[in-house]
């Protein structure tokens, strides 16, 4: 343990206040998403816990984590094969099912992901090597490639997209020529390409081995979800933007909406959890909320401008990576802006390893922040 008191003084409260302000958002979308279950009430006590592990985080050094990291990485490993051999649950074998907690083993994974790919770019640095060369830039694709592959195996697409999104950030801060990045999107051009002029011209060959018929109807109905081909793969979308749409300017008001809270917009609670804020407070309350996120961020940036050292400048800079995506990925799925998947709306959606999981992440920000520099006397 490593803690003085002399490190409250430099503890971000903005960050804190920013966390009980996405709590009080998340109490009026929960509350308002169904009418008997009191979901809103167990969401605080995972609130309550999510403190606790916060303040517990505090307590460390988190350059004691990274003395972990490859530990942890593999523990993490094991828990995403395990999870493989789990009874699927919603179509998906990801969750371990512990009594009356689901624990879902690729949050955890993001975590280590971000501890252990943060450590090795800062090693790379302690000893002046560019991350530039084919040999360095190597061990940091495999380090996210292989549960990325692991987690679309499961099948969680929305995770593993996460993921994506955590390298392209720790490599953007890291200081990757921008003639990379150009290179990754030709490729990835050229995949979509090619998936493009096989599903043209070798149809069979692409439902056989490529995507299953249900995989792509899942595509068209994003695209024209009003469709009366897609009546039922379109009809959570078509809800999910009438909500929102009746929700107009100022709302209907809290716990006075009725599309989630009648069940016409399934898992109101938490994957469409916005949905139920859109059409309660309105376009208002919807973008205080993602200017709440947009200062989230904004802190973040300046604790990780300050940070002590890169390890933990990495660090804030995979958590960045992880919730820009999510937030970008959880709103815009729910105006037809992206696909739709199982990405929660971060400090939002109900969901009890998620939100532990994600105050764990601001503990470790917050103890970067509070350590950003020597203490006099120490």
């Amino acid at each position: 343990m490593d803690f003085d008191k002399k490190y409250l003084r430099d503890l971000d409260w903005l960050l804190i206040l920013l966390l009980l302000c996405l709590g009080i958002f998340s109490f009026i979308g929960i509350s308002g998403a169904t009418i008997t279950a009191n979901y809103e009430w167990k969401q605080v006590v995972w609130y309550a816990v999510g403190f606790i592990v916060l303040s517990g985080v505090l307590l460390f050094d988190y350059n004691s984590l990274g003395n972990y990291a490859y530990i942890l990485y593999g523990i993490g490993m094991v828990l995403i094969v395990g999870v493989l051999f789990t009874p699927l649950k919603s179509g998906a074998h990801s969750w371990y099912q512990l009594g009356v907690i689901d624990f879902q083993p690729s949050e955890l994974m993001k975590i280590f992901v971000i501890v252990t790919v943060a450590k090795y770019i800062a090693k790379k640095d302690e000893k002046e090597e560019s991350i530039a060369t084919v040999k360095n830039l190597l061990p940091i694709f495999l380090l996210v490639g292989v549960p990325l592959l692991l987690i679309l195996k499961q099948p969680d697409l929305g995770t593993g997209l996460v993921f994506i999104g955590i390298l392209v950030s720790m490599l953007i801060v890291a200081g990757l020529p921008m003639r990379y990045f150009v290179v990754l999107g030709i490729i990835t051009a050229i995949f979509f390409g090619s998936m493009t002029y096989i599903f043209k011209f070798h149809n069979d060959f692409f439902f056989k081995h490529i995507m299953k018929d249900y995989q792509w109807m899942r595509i068209e109905s994003w695209f024209d979800p009003y469709n009366p081909k897609y009546k039922k793969e379109g009809y959570q979308l078509r809800q999910s933007m009438t909500a929102i749409g009746s929700g107009q300017l100022l709302g209907k008001g809290i716990n006075q909406g009725t599309q989630a809270k009648n069940g016409w917009v399934p898992v109101g609670e938490s994957d469409f959890v916005f949905t139920v804020i859109g059409e309660e407070l309105g376009f208002i309350g919807s973008s205080i909320l993602i200017f709440l996120y947009f200062f989230f961020i904004y802190r973040m940036i300046r604790i990780a401008m300050e940070a002590k050292d890169t390890f933990g400048m990495y660090i804030i800079a995979g958590v960045i990576g992880m919730y820009v995506f999510q937030v970008f990925e959880n709103i815009g799925m729910t105006i037809q802006l992206m696909p739709i998947t199982g990405i929660p709306l971060p400090f939002i959606s109900y969901g009890g390893s998620s939100l532990v999981t994600n105050f764990f992440v601001m503990g470790m920000v917050l103890n970067i922040g509070m350590r950003k520099r020597k203490l006099m006397f120490e």
